[in-house]
Protein backbone atom coordinates (compact mmCIF):
# COMPACT_ATOMS: atom_id res chain seq x y z
CA UNK A 1 0.00 0.00 0.00
CA UNK A 2 2.79 2.45 0.64
CA UNK A 3 4.85 1.68 -2.26
CA UNK A 4 1.41 2.35 -4.24
CA UNK A 5 0.81 5.72 -2.51
CA UNK A 6 4.21 6.97 -3.37
CA UNK A 7 3.91 5.73 -6.69
CA UNK A 8 0.96 8.15 -6.60
CA UNK A 9 2.29 11.06 -5.24
CA UNK A 10 4.96 11.39 -7.63
CA UNK A 11 2.73 10.85 -10.69
CA UNK A 12 1.26 13.54 -9.25
CA UNK A 13 4.03 16.01 -9.19
CA UNK A 14 5.18 15.25 -12.76
CA UNK A 15 7.95 12.86 -11.38
CA UNK A 16 8.00 9.97 -14.25
CA UNK A 17 11.99 9.18 -12.86
CA UNK A 18 12.42 7.03 -9.67
CA UNK A 19 12.79 3.56 -8.59
CA UNK A 20 10.82 2.47 -5.51
CA UNK A 21 10.81 -1.24 -4.15
CA UNK A 22 8.63 -2.93 -2.05
CA UNK A 23 10.28 -4.65 1.43
CA UNK A 24 11.15 -4.30 4.71
CA UNK A 25 14.64 -1.58 5.22
CA UNK A 26 15.62 -2.55 8.15
CA UNK A 27 15.28 -6.19 7.89
CA UNK A 28 15.56 -6.21 4.03
CA UNK A 29 17.27 -3.22 2.11
CA UNK A 30 16.75 -4.02 -1.35
CA UNK A 31 19.00 -0.65 -2.76
CA UNK A 32 22.58 -2.40 -2.77
CA UNK A 33 25.47 -2.41 -4.89
CA UNK A 34 27.95 -5.43 -5.04
CA UNK A 35 26.94 -6.93 -1.57
CA UNK A 36 26.66 -3.44 0.19
CA UNK A 37 24.36 -0.51 0.52
CA UNK A 38 24.35 1.39 -2.23
CA UNK A 39 24.79 5.23 -1.23
CA UNK A 40 23.06 8.39 -2.57
CA UNK A 41 24.10 12.13 -2.71
CA UNK A 42 20.89 12.97 -0.84
CA UNK A 43 18.57 11.32 0.85
CA UNK A 44 15.00 12.90 2.11
CA UNK A 45 13.30 10.58 5.01
CA UNK A 46 10.14 10.27 6.88
CA UNK A 47 10.98 6.86 8.79
CA UNK A 48 7.75 5.90 10.80
CA UNK A 49 8.02 7.03 14.32
CA UNK A 50 8.98 5.16 17.07
CA UNK A 51 7.78 1.64 15.78
CA UNK A 52 7.78 -1.08 18.47
CA UNK A 53 7.59 -4.23 16.14
CA UNK A 54 11.21 -4.94 14.81
CA UNK A 55 13.86 -7.31 14.86
CA UNK A 56 16.38 -5.81 17.33
CA UNK A 57 18.67 -8.97 17.87
CA UNK A 58 18.67 -9.35 14.40
CA UNK A 59 20.16 -5.32 14.35
CA UNK A 60 23.22 -6.16 16.83
CA UNK A 61 24.58 -8.38 14.14
CA UNK A 62 23.45 -6.16 11.19
CA UNK A 63 25.14 -7.47 7.67
CA UNK A 64 25.28 -4.29 6.34
CA UNK A 65 27.39 -2.34 8.87
CA UNK A 66 24.25 0.08 10.10
CA UNK A 67 24.88 -0.97 13.66
CA UNK A 68 27.97 1.59 14.41
CA UNK A 69 26.44 4.12 16.56
CA UNK A 70 24.53 0.93 18.82
CA UNK A 71 21.59 -0.90 18.89
CA UNK A 72 18.47 1.05 19.66
CA UNK A 73 15.88 -0.06 22.40
CA UNK A 74 13.12 -2.30 21.18
CA UNK A 75 9.99 0.39 21.76
CA UNK A 76 11.95 2.66 19.45
CA UNK A 77 13.62 1.84 16.05
CA UNK A 78 14.13 5.58 15.15
CA UNK A 79 17.65 5.15 15.67
CA UNK A 80 17.64 2.03 13.29
CA UNK A 81 16.31 4.01 10.42
CA UNK A 82 19.06 7.06 11.17
CA UNK A 83 21.74 4.50 11.14
CA UNK A 84 20.46 3.16 8.02
CA UNK A 85 20.13 6.60 6.38
CA UNK A 86 23.70 7.58 7.39
CA UNK A 87 25.21 4.41 6.16
CA UNK A 88 23.16 4.66 2.87
CA UNK A 89 25.39 8.77 2.31
CA UNK A 90 28.42 8.99 -0.02
CA UNK A 91 31.24 9.16 2.51
CA UNK A 92 32.27 12.48 0.32
CA UNK A 93 29.25 14.59 -0.78
CA UNK A 94 26.02 12.58 1.20
CA UNK A 95 24.12 14.53 2.68
CA UNK A 96 20.21 14.10 4.25
CA UNK A 97 17.43 15.85 6.01
CA UNK A 98 15.60 13.70 8.47
CA UNK A 99 11.82 14.45 10.11
CA UNK A 100 11.72 12.60 13.06
CA UNK A 101 9.82 13.14 16.77
CA UNK A 102 11.26 15.44 18.75
CA UNK A 103 12.07 12.26 21.09
CA UNK A 104 15.62 11.71 19.36
CA UNK A 105 16.96 14.56 20.41
CA UNK A 106 17.12 13.76 24.14
CA UNK A 107 15.98 10.67 25.09
CA UNK A 108 18.05 8.95 27.92
CA UNK A 109 18.19 5.43 26.53
CA UNK A 110 19.69 6.66 23.13
CA UNK A 111 22.14 8.68 24.64
CA UNK A 112 25.16 6.65 23.81
CA UNK A 113 23.86 6.80 19.95
CA UNK A 114 23.58 10.30 20.22
CA UNK A 115 27.69 10.85 21.83
CA UNK A 116 28.78 8.54 18.88
CA UNK A 117 26.79 10.50 16.59
CA UNK A 118 27.53 13.79 17.82
CA UNK A 119 31.14 12.84 18.23
CA UNK A 120 31.35 12.05 14.86
CA UNK A 121 30.54 16.03 13.46
CA UNK A 122 28.06 14.83 11.07
CA UNK A 123 24.78 16.72 12.57
CA UNK A 124 25.00 19.92 10.95
CA UNK A 125 21.82 21.16 11.94
CA UNK A 126 18.65 20.49 14.18
CA UNK A 127 15.46 22.29 13.13
CA UNK A 128 11.92 22.46 14.94
CA UNK A 129 9.03 22.97 13.55
CA UNK A 130 5.29 23.90 14.80
CA UNK A 131 2.53 21.78 16.01
CA UNK A 132 -0.48 19.99 12.77
CA UNK A 133 1.89 20.50 9.86
CA UNK A 134 1.04 17.00 8.53
CA UNK A 135 -1.75 15.05 7.98
CA UNK A 136 -1.31 12.07 9.78
CA UNK A 137 -0.07 13.61 13.34
CA UNK A 138 -0.52 16.88 15.07
CA UNK A 139 2.93 16.42 17.25
CA UNK A 140 5.36 19.05 16.52
CA UNK A 141 8.21 17.10 14.60
CA UNK A 142 12.08 18.22 14.10
CA UNK A 143 14.21 17.81 11.15
CA UNK A 144 17.90 16.40 11.26
CA UNK A 145 20.09 17.54 8.68
CA UNK A 146 23.20 15.83 8.32
CA UNK A 147 26.23 15.52 6.37
CA UNK A 148 28.57 12.75 5.71
CA UNK A 149 31.61 15.51 5.34
CA UNK A 150 31.12 19.08 6.53
CA UNK A 151 32.71 22.10 5.29
CA UNK A 152 35.68 23.77 7.42
CA UNK A 153 33.35 26.57 8.42
CA UNK A 154 31.03 24.65 9.92
CA UNK A 155 32.83 21.69 11.41
CA UNK A 156 32.20 20.72 15.02
CA UNK A 157 29.42 23.05 14.95
CA UNK A 158 25.39 22.29 15.24
CA UNK A 159 23.15 24.67 14.29
CA UNK A 160 19.72 24.78 16.03
CA UNK A 161 16.41 26.88 14.24
CA UNK A 162 13.32 26.61 16.35
CA UNK A 163 10.51 27.38 13.91
CA UNK A 164 7.77 26.54 16.11
CA UNK A 165 5.66 29.99 15.41
CA UNK A 166 6.97 29.98 11.96
CA UNK A 167 3.56 28.46 10.89
CA UNK A 168 0.14 29.81 9.49
CA UNK A 169 -3.63 28.51 9.74
CA UNK A 170 -6.40 28.58 6.95
CA UNK A 171 -9.18 26.87 7.16
CA UNK A 172 -8.20 24.52 9.97
CA UNK A 173 -5.10 23.73 8.00
CA UNK A 174 -1.66 24.57 9.11
CA UNK A 175 1.59 25.05 6.43
CA UNK A 176 4.26 26.84 6.29
CA UNK A 177 4.33 29.75 4.21
CA UNK A 178 6.99 31.43 1.70
CA UNK A 179 7.98 33.98 4.22
CA UNK A 180 8.21 31.20 7.20
CA UNK A 181 10.18 29.00 3.75
CA UNK A 182 12.47 31.80 3.50
CA UNK A 183 13.28 32.89 6.81
CA UNK A 184 14.21 29.09 8.07
CA UNK A 185 16.47 28.71 4.34
CA UNK A 186 17.78 31.91 5.01
CA UNK A 187 18.98 30.60 8.46
CA UNK A 188 20.22 27.61 7.44
CA UNK A 189 22.41 29.38 4.87
CA UNK A 190 23.57 32.12 6.89
CA UNK A 191 24.52 29.48 10.03
CA UNK A 192 24.70 32.33 12.69
CA UNK A 193 22.78 33.07 15.92
CA UNK A 194 19.87 35.11 15.35
CA UNK A 195 18.03 36.03 18.51
CA UNK A 196 15.20 34.07 19.56
CA UNK A 197 15.32 32.14 16.34
CA UNK A 198 18.84 30.43 15.36
CA UNK A 199 21.83 29.42 17.61
CA UNK A 200 24.84 28.16 16.70
CA UNK A 201 26.54 25.43 19.63
CA UNK A 202 29.75 23.86 19.28
CA UNK A 203 30.01 19.93 19.84
CA UNK A 204 31.91 21.16 23.27
CA UNK A 205 28.58 23.16 24.27
CA UNK A 206 26.43 19.86 23.05
CA UNK A 207 28.78 17.50 25.15
CA UNK A 208 28.52 20.04 28.15
CA UNK A 209 24.42 19.40 28.10
CA UNK A 210 25.00 15.66 28.27
CA UNK A 211 24.77 15.34 24.01
CA UNK A 212 21.12 16.47 24.83
CA UNK A 213 20.05 18.28 21.45
CA UNK A 214 16.81 19.72 22.92
CA UNK A 215 15.81 22.92 20.82
CA UNK A 216 15.64 25.41 23.93
CA UNK A 217 18.33 24.00 25.76
CA UNK A 218 19.90 26.47 23.01
CA UNK A 219 17.65 28.85 21.45
CA UNK A 220 16.36 31.05 24.06
CA UNK A 221 12.61 31.47 23.21
CA UNK A 222 10.81 35.61 23.97
CA UNK A 223 8.31 36.23 26.48
CA UNK A 224 5.06 36.80 24.92
CA UNK A 225 2.65 39.68 26.33
CA UNK A 226 -0.95 39.36 24.54
CA UNK A 227 -2.25 41.99 25.95
CA UNK A 228 -2.36 44.50 23.18
CA UNK A 229 -3.60 41.70 20.64
CA UNK A 230 -7.29 42.15 21.29
CA UNK A 231 -10.18 39.69 21.52
CA UNK A 232 -9.42 36.72 20.21
CA UNK A 233 -11.56 33.99 19.13
CA UNK A 234 -12.56 30.89 20.95
CA UNK A 235 -10.76 28.40 18.23
CA UNK A 236 -7.59 30.88 18.24
CA UNK A 237 -7.59 30.42 21.89
CA UNK A 238 -8.01 26.72 22.05
CA UNK A 239 -5.14 26.66 19.14
CA UNK A 240 -2.87 28.86 21.27
CA UNK A 241 -3.33 26.58 24.25
CA UNK A 242 -2.74 23.24 22.89
CA UNK A 243 0.66 24.39 21.34
CA UNK A 244 1.85 25.71 24.37
CA UNK A 245 0.90 22.67 26.57
CA UNK A 246 2.38 20.48 23.90
CA UNK A 247 5.63 22.90 24.12
CA UNK A 248 5.51 22.87 27.34
CA UNK A 249 5.35 19.27 27.62
CA UNK A 250 8.08 18.39 25.43
CA UNK A 251 10.23 21.36 26.91
CA UNK A 252 9.34 19.49 30.03
CA UNK A 253 10.49 15.68 28.75
CA UNK A 254 13.89 17.27 27.38
CA UNK A 255 14.67 19.11 31.11
CA UNK A 256 13.62 15.38 33.04
CA UNK A 257 15.98 14.25 30.82
CA UNK A 258 18.79 16.80 31.51
CA UNK A 259 18.54 16.53 35.03
CA UNK A 260 18.41 12.45 35.42
CA UNK A 261 21.72 12.51 33.61
CA UNK A 262 23.26 15.31 35.87
CA UNK A 263 22.19 13.19 38.42
CA UNK A 264 24.28 10.03 37.13
CA UNK A 265 26.79 11.85 36.45
CA UNK A 266 27.26 13.38 40.12
CA UNK A 267 26.82 10.05 41.26
CA UNK A 268 29.15 7.97 39.54
CA UNK A 269 32.04 10.84 40.17
CA UNK A 270 31.10 10.89 43.96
Amino acid sequence: MTASIARMNLLLHGVDDFHIERADTLAEPRFLTRDKLRTFDVVLANPPYSIKQWNREAWSTDPWGRNFLGTPPQGRADYAFFQHILKSLDPKTGRCAILFPHGVLFRRDETEMRKKLIDADIVECVLGLGPNLFYNSPMEACVVVCRAAKSKTRRRRILFIDALHEIARERAQSFLSEEHQEHIVQAYRAFRDEPRFAKVATLEEVAARQYNLSIPLYVIRAATNDTDAGPRSLRTAWDEWKQSSSTFWRDMDALVETLDGLVESKATDG
